[in-house]
């Protein structure tokens, strides 16, 4: 559990706020999905919020509408199925009267089992319950760094800027956090679960080890093999970049396609090198190998090393599925690579998603490593929640890791040597303790899901709730 306290002014200045500086009265730094479903909630609990947004007077590369919560990847809010990870969050975020979620169910239009929604509508539905909450003072002024004035006198701040921050507020973050703390360049590769690698071809071992053992599994490729895969790779369909994401790439996270456009056997002697390496099936060095590497200490999910990409996901999946091994490659999440400002959660922020070195600021949304807008909106209504009871001084337990919130939060709770951001998907829960088959897998975490959720919610949760 956590508590704050509720009475302490926890940042001072000689500059006056805008919100007057009241002991109950927070700020939020910008008004994307995170921000607005954080001030939202802190408004329900009465106490003063001042909502600082940027547009319209300066826009990032990627907004063009002074609306807030604007969407500018996609419409859709992904699978709206029970039995998936991003639909069991979104069914505890309506659970817990989420104000996004329900404008977004309100302007949703038609998309099979996704949950899509019109863009304009739902910016603007958002933007009229902001301007419409007594409690919230909405500033159009960019808010430039932790020691800006403006943010003097509140009891709490909360920084929800996105990935796209400003170049002085990510300045800032990096003084707070330590600059190898935080990253402004998200390189991801794809991750598969285990149970659907097939390890008759597949094998365990490292470089210049024994067979057999070792950390990595290994997918060794002949010459045929490596061929139609590369020639797949230089074929699949990429992702077009906006102009301020066309920065010049990093050779350690290259994309794996653009690495491939350098000629034939570049991979063969990079990310895909063979050397050290004896295929068991054939007792002969393979033409290339491509390792994974367990993403989870259980081993349920194993990440494509070198395998960072600007592929779509339909393009992912039929390229990768062309490795000798993984031709039933479910995929837990698929590779990315953009623009993207996070920190290294695990190092720098508190249970309470507040920055180590500065107890008194939290973030919330994508800027902490969570990805995707329901992701973003969930961060900052569990912050939201947070204040509220610490505000109040009230306690409120975290909800269980078997949770879709509870694990994504815990995601950013867990160390790891390279601390990346993360979808909701099953694979952040804990394992059932009953071995569960393949077909059953996740309706199983599903049901598990819902009844710790019950139960938390029904523990003194209520209080907090409309």
């Amino acid at each position: 559990m956590w508590q704050g306290t509720a009475m302490s002014c926890l940042h001072s200045s000689d500059s006056s706020p805008v919100s007057g500086g009241a002991a109950l009265s927070v700020a939020v730094v910008g008004a994307g999905l995170a921000g607005c479903e954080c001030a939202l909630r802190l408004a329900r609990a009465g106490i003063a919020v001042t909502l600082f947004e940027q547009k319209p007077a300066r826009l990032s590369p990627a907004h063009t509408s002074p609306l807030l919560a604007e969407l500018v990847c996609s419409n859709s809010f992904r699978s709206d199925d029970p039995n998936s990870g991003i639909g069991l969050l979104k069914r505890e975020l309506r659970d817990l009267g989420s104000d996004l979620m329900a404008v977004a169910d309100a302007t949703r239009v038609p998309a099979g089992k996704a949950l899509a929604v019109d863009r304009d509508a739902f910016a603007a539905g958002v933007t009229a319950k902001i301007e419409a909450a007594p409690e919230i003072t909405l500033v159009r002024r960019e808010v430039a760094s932790l020691d800006a004035p403006e943010l003097a006198g509140f009891a709490r701040v909360v920084v929800a800027a996105g990935p796209l921050a400003s170049e002085g507020l990510s300045a800032s973050l990096a003084e707070a956090t330590g600059s190898g703390h935080l990253y402004f360049y998200d390189a991801i590769a794809p991750i598969v679960a285990a149970d659907s690698i097939d390890m008759t071809v597949a094998f365990p071992g490292s470089r210049y080890g024994e067979a057999g053992q070792g950390d990595y599994l290994n997918c060794p490729m002949n010459e045929e093999e490596y061929r139609a895969f590369y020639t797949a790779l230089l074929e699949g369909e990429r992702v077009r970049g906006r102009d301020f994401e066309q920065e010049r790439h990093f050779e350690g996270c290259m994309p794996v396609e653009a690495l491939a456009e350098r000629g034939e056997r570049t991979l063969a002697f990079g990310p895909l090198k063979p050397v050290g390496f004896i295929d068991p099936r054939t007792g002969r060095r393979p033409c290339a190998l491509l390792q994974l590497r367990p993403e989870t200490v259980n081993r349920t999910m194993y990440n494509l090393v070198g395998c960072q990409t600007k592929l779509t996901y339909a393009a992912q999946a039929a390229v990768f599925r062309r490795v000798p091994g993984l031709e039933r490659a479910e995929f837990v999440r698929f590779g990315s690579m953009h623009r993207n400002t996070y920190v290294n959660a695990p190092a720098v922020l508190n249970p309470d998603l507040s920055l180590v070195a500065r107890p008194h600021v939290h973030l919330a949304g994508q800027i902490t490593g969570v990805e995707g807008y329901v992701e973003s909106l969930a961060c900052g209504l569990w912050v939201g929640m947070l204040l509220s009871a610490a505000l109040l001084g009230r306690t409120l337990a975290p909800p269980p890791p078997e949770t879709a919130l509870g694990a994504l939060l815990g995601h950013l709770a867990t160390p790891t040597k390279r601390f990346q951001p993360s979808n909701a998907h099953f694979g952040l829960m804990p394992e059932p303790e009953a071995r569960v088959k393949k077909r059953d897998r996740k309706a199983a975490y599903a049901d598990r899901a819902r009844k710790a959720f019950a139960a938390w919610a029904g523990g003194g949760l209520p209080e907090m709730l409309p």
